[in-house]
């Protein structure tokens, strides 16, 4: 079983959207049968068995064993990942491009920045799921409390010239065989968390480096 699963098919999007579905996909983090699970989820066995079908033949959940009893073979299921992104590329005609309009100072283009490195790594997942291979990536997760906006422009201002002067020491166009990585750097406030001034709304405004 997978850690995270990438859905780049509408769809295999649509039908783990559906509730019962989505129900069914949680249960089956441990193996289970279209009778364990009616149990679990309090519902018809036809009904949890018409899901496994669907869900099945998007991929999304694949058989694990299969057990006589009696006269009747009992199908056990599972989950074929722990979790599951949907990628931008199943909404290819509406998924966002930050191409359309860059703006460093922008929520919308972070989005959209962030859509992008959704499709892209799960492109990268699914095609070396395929060839059984892994995928070389580097991620860095970290917080920092500003006492204020301008502590937070000052902090964006370093961060961009630090990336840029890295950018221009590694970058080379000419080397036969080099291989082109894409480096997204983001910064934004934690839903849910006050800001410096102690106040519980989120900051706005170009100063604040976020849309209204």
């Amino acid at each position: 079983m997978l850690d995270v699963a990438v859905i780049e098919e509408p769809a295999a999007a649509e039908a783990s959207l559906d509730p019962i579905r989505s129900r069914i996909l949680a249960a089956l983090s441990e193996p289970g049968s279209a009778a364990m699970l009616a149990a679990r989820l309090e519902l018809p066995r036809q009904k949890v068995n018409y899901h496994l079908k669907e869900l099945e033949r998007h991929g999304l959940v694949e058989l694990e064993a299969e057990r006589r009893k009696g006269n009747v073979t009992e199908r056990v299921y599972r989950a074929t990942a722990t979790s599951y992104v949907i990628s931008p590329a199943a909404l290819a005609a509406v998924c966002p491009d930050p191409a359309r309009a860059p703006d460093q100072l922008s929520a919308r283009w972070l989005l959209a920045l962030g859509a992008r490195l959704v499709q892209e790594v799960g492109a990268l997942l699914t095609g070396a799921a395929r060839a059984q291979r892994r995928v070389a990536t580097f991620g860095i997760d970290a917080e920092v409390r500003f006492a204020s906006a301008a502590d937070r422009a000052a902090f964006a201002e370093e961060l961009a010239n630090a990336v840029t002067t890295l950018v221009g020491r590694y970058h080379d166009e000419s080397t036969a065989g080099g291989r082109t990585h894409r480096v997204v750097v983001g910064l934004h406030q934690i839903p849910g968390t006050p800001p410096g001034g102690g106040d519980s709304a989120p900051e706005t405004g170009t100063e604040a480096g976020q849309e209204n």
